[in-house]
């Protein structure tokens, strides 16, 4: 009997042991349901949970189901949502530089964009984690493009009209430079505000574009790199914490192999939008040096305006302008 009752102590042990630490990790993300990005996470989670024998379980809510990228971290904060797929300047109020990469003009080419992040990557990625947040790697969604019903060419032309911007602190400081009224709205709200023509421009990357519908909208695209956007997989470092270790690591390494799978991905997909976008009859305008001139002389003193109030750190600033500077004498 004492033996019997030693044996259902230690299997009660094993399944307490078990169930301590069994976890769900919710994860949510505007990015909507079927697009690449959501496919390679799933097959991510799927692996994950093979790997670690059910121990860890990862549950997706896709297309903006747990609102904006806003609200989406402040369930974050309250444990609702363990994790989330965001745009890297979403992440600002953890760690300021997480937007360094979206200053308008910052690059003139994707390879130059990929040599600075080959450099500060990582800087940005422990800076997250410094801050309670854990990042796998970053994933471009490419330089944004201004895509609009009357063609702009100039400055000039972008203040006429009504220019969407994300509903951001950040995004409207940026605006700034440019000295535009623009009109806020969710991601959610956008297709809708240019179906009803509350806004008739926007800015954003061909392969958003297309994955949102966006382009369905619009006549014209401004043939000028506007800002290089990217995006990140987020866990809270208390989630992680709670996992074992052998499982913490199997979550990082099966994720950040993912990530780096969707950046190569997505730079491929970007050069394949932007062609079908051109082949789906959007206007292709180009600005002429003069005006090209006039953006980046307002974008550079807007980006400097930035790090004065704070957006940006000024180390991190010259970081990247070094390492610009760097790509440009190698080339």
């Amino acid at each position: 009997m004492k033996f019997k009752f030693a044996r259902l102590a230690l299997l009660s042990l094993f399944i307490f042991s078990t169930a301590t630490h069994a976890a769900t990790i919710k994860i949510a993300t505007l990015s909507p349901d079927g697009t690449t990005w959501m496919k390679k996470m799933r097959s991510a989670a799927k692996d994950i949970s093979t790997q670690t024998n059910n121990r860890v379980k990862i549950k997706f809510y896709p297309g903006g189901v747990m609102g904006n990228e806003n609200a989406i971290l402040r369930k974050i904060r309250i444990n609702q949502l363990q994790g989330a797929a965001v745009s890297s300047g979403a992440l600002v109020r953890y760690y300021q530089d997480s937007s360094i990469y979206g200053m308008p003009f910052l690059f003139d080419s994707h390879d130059e964009a990929m040599y600075v992040r080959s450099k500060m990557d990582k800087l940005i990625i422990d800076g997250l984690e410094k801050n309670g947040m854990i990042s796998f790697g970053f994933a471009e969604s490419g330089f944004a493009y201004i895509l609009s019903n009357t063609p702009v060419k100039g400055v000039t032309e972008l203040r006429q009209l009504k220019a969407w911007i994300p509903d951001s602190e950040e995004a409207r400081q940026a605006a700034t430079a440019f000295k535009f009224q623009p009109i806020p709205l969710p991601f959610s709200d956008v297709l809708a505000g240019l179906q009803t023509s509350l806004i008739n421009t926007i800015a954003t990357s061909p392969i958003a574009a297309i994955a949102l519908q966006w382009h369905s909208q619009v006549k014209y695209l401004t043939d000028m790199p506007l800002l290089y956007g990217s995006g990140t997989l987020v866990i809270s470092k208390k989630a992680m914490k709670k996992l074992k270790a052998d499982d913490r690591k199997i979550v990082s390494k099966i994720m950040r192999k993912t990530f780096a799978e969707i950046d190569q991905k997505n730079q491929k997909d970007n050069v394949a939008a932007l062609a079908a976008l051109k082949n789906q009859g959007i206007t292709f305008v180009k600005p002429d040096d003069k005006q090209l001139a006039e953006w980046k002389s307002l974008a550079r003193a807007g980006n400097a305006n930035m790090v004065k109030k704070g957006f940006n750190s000024q180390k991190m600033y010259n970081l990247v302008n070094k390492y610009i500077a760097e790509f440009k004498k190698q080339k």
